[in-house]
């Protein structure tokens, strides 16, 4: 039987522990938390991400579990249209799920092979024994193949790859989802999820399901998520919320509602940033075994198509593709071959993107330079993935 630890448990570690374990590998699964947490807030789906979990066998369920966002448009902060709704230019529109939901999808798909061990903090990797081997100071991890889905500062990638770092695009970003039993009703004739641009600035929300259809689940609500320039706030969440309604003052409904409504244990604040330069490789070979590099831990990117969990499922669905063909080291220099030029093409989809998106300064000027609909361009080119292919 071969054997595989993979190193953190977001999404990309908990689809890769997974889709090992079915495939008849023993897999040690290594958090740095002293348990496996879901993540608070609601990521989104786009039709990329849902076909990599059809090839990994983990849509089932997701229409309980989820809800389409179609295009809306883009307003200014005074309600105005900057881009007036059109016809989308996907198969399918993407989807907004609680982290909570997809989470718990992901624990029923690990099986018994999966060695769950929290309080793990990867420090290493080296090769021990002829094989690829990550530790903690204390403990040593060896297996046919080390699956690095630690994160944008991943320990490993900085042992593989030391030139790729993780740098700030000068932007935070704030999560939340409020619950229906707070959340304020969206004005009359207003659509359930839309998207605002100010000068530098971004606010969007979505529903997560309809109000009343979760009972007192606190799943179901309003998700929203703002971005505005300058580094991580060091003040607590109270003093960051009201920093963001002070910055959001005046913004069209419902955003300053939203605001309102959300508390401060609501809150999570994220560096924006991206892994540069992308490494060389995603694949590295190491003794008789290998490692792969999954998610942000290999190409973390500015989130302004929010492809971040969708690209770590492609990663994850073509990996177990390749693995499927046989040797280890040929299998990760297909991964290699069929991932990183993916991720250049969303790269530079997301450098496209962020003309629109982090323009400041006056917006009449932004709007005279770059058309917004590059914004819609570029997430329908980034979701064009089709599928894991060998």
């Amino acid at each position: 039987m071969r054997t595989a630890v993979v190193v953190g448990a977001g999404v990309g570690g908990l689809a890769a522990a997974g889709a090992l374990a079915r495939a008849g590998w023993k897999v040690t699964l290594l958090e740095r938390d002293d348990r496996l947490r879901p993540g608070s807030a609601a990521l989104v789906l786009w039709p990329n991400g849902v076909r990599a979990l059809r090839a990994l066998g983990l849509a089932a369920g997701l229409d309980g579990i989820s809800t389409p966002v179609p295009p809306a448009g883009i307003r200014r902060p005074d309600g105005t249209w900057l881009v007036q709704p059109g016809v989308a230019e996907l198969e399918s529109p993407p989807i907004v799920v609680h982290r909570e939901d997809l989470h718990d999808a992901f624990i029923a798909g690990l099986g018994e092979q999966v060695d769950v061990r929290g309080g793990v903090a990867v420090q290493s990797a080296r090769v021990h024994r002829d094989r690829p081997a990550v530790g903690d100071g204390r403990v040593t991890f060896e297996a046919d193949l080390v699956v690095a889905a630690d994160g944008p500062d991943s320990a490993i990638r900085r042992r593989l790859a030391a030139a790729s770092t993780f740098a700030s695009a000068g932007f935070a970003a704030w999560r939340a989802v409020i619950p229906w039993y707070r959340a304020p009703e969206l004005p009359a004739g207003l659509d359930p999820h839309g998207e605002t641009l100010g000068s530098g600035q971004r606010f969007a929300y979505a529903s997560l399901g309809e109000r009343g259809s979760a009972g007192g689940s606190t799943r179901g609500g309003i998700y929203w998520v703002a971005t505005v320039p300058g580094a991580l706030r060091p003040e607590p969440p109270a003093g960051q919320l009201t920093l963001l309604r002070r910055w959001f003052s005046g913004w069209h409904a419902p955003v300053a509602q939203l605001l309102a409504a959300t508390e401060a244990d609501d809150l999570v604040q994220e560096p924006v940033g991206e892994i540069t330069p992308v490494p060389e490789t995603f694949g590295v070979p190491a003794g008789a075994g290998g490692y792969a590099l999954v998610g942000d831990a290999a190409h973390a990117m500015p989130h302004h198509l929010a492809q971040g969990a969708s690209l770590a499922l492609e990663d994850v669905a073509t990996l177990q593709t390749v693995l499927a063909g046989g040797a280890l080291g040929p299998a990760l220099q297909e991964y290699n071959r069929l991932r990183r030029p993916r991720i250049l093409r969303v790269l530079q989809q997301s450098k496209k993107a962020a003309a629109v998106l982090q323009t400041r300064g006056r917006l009449a000027a932004s709007i005279a330079r770059v058309n917004p609909r590059t914004l819609e361009r570029a997430a329908a080119a980034a979701a064009e993935w089709t599928g894991p292919t060998a």
